[in-house]
């Protein structure tokens, strides 16, 4: 599943996003979210009511601060998106070739 909400949440989920969250997580299925789970705080990790409980997460780019410790992501990978290094030096963002050897990468 990917995310519903997107980087603009501000306290829980509400309506059908918190509906559907609320169904992705009674799934035997297990969920996989794209980006983020939703109803997580990217910042810092904090898991929002309801927030999505995912097997495994594929992040884009770069892993996100909130991503690293918070239970909810399960496993956490990866992704080149191809973002040229010059974007990140001029952002000031000192960036090692993560994907030198692999387009997708395992964060443990």
């Amino acid at each position: 599943m990917a995310s519903m909400i997107g980087y603009s949440l501000r306290g829980d989920p509400a309506g059908a996003a918190a509906q559907l969250i609320t169904w992705a997580n009674d799934q035997a299925a297990p969920v996989l979210a794209l980006d983020t789970p939703s109803g997580l705080d990217l910042t810092t990790g904090t898991a929002a009511t309801p927030a999505v409980w995912a097997a495994a997460t594929l992040t884009l780019a770069l892993p996100k601060v909130g991503l690293l410790d918070a239970p909810n992501v399960g496993e956490l990978y990866l992704a080149d998106i191809s973002v040229p290094p010059l974007v990140y030096q001029r952002m000031g963002i000192p960036v090692p070739e993560l994907f030198r050897q692999a387009s997708l990468l395992r964060i443990d």
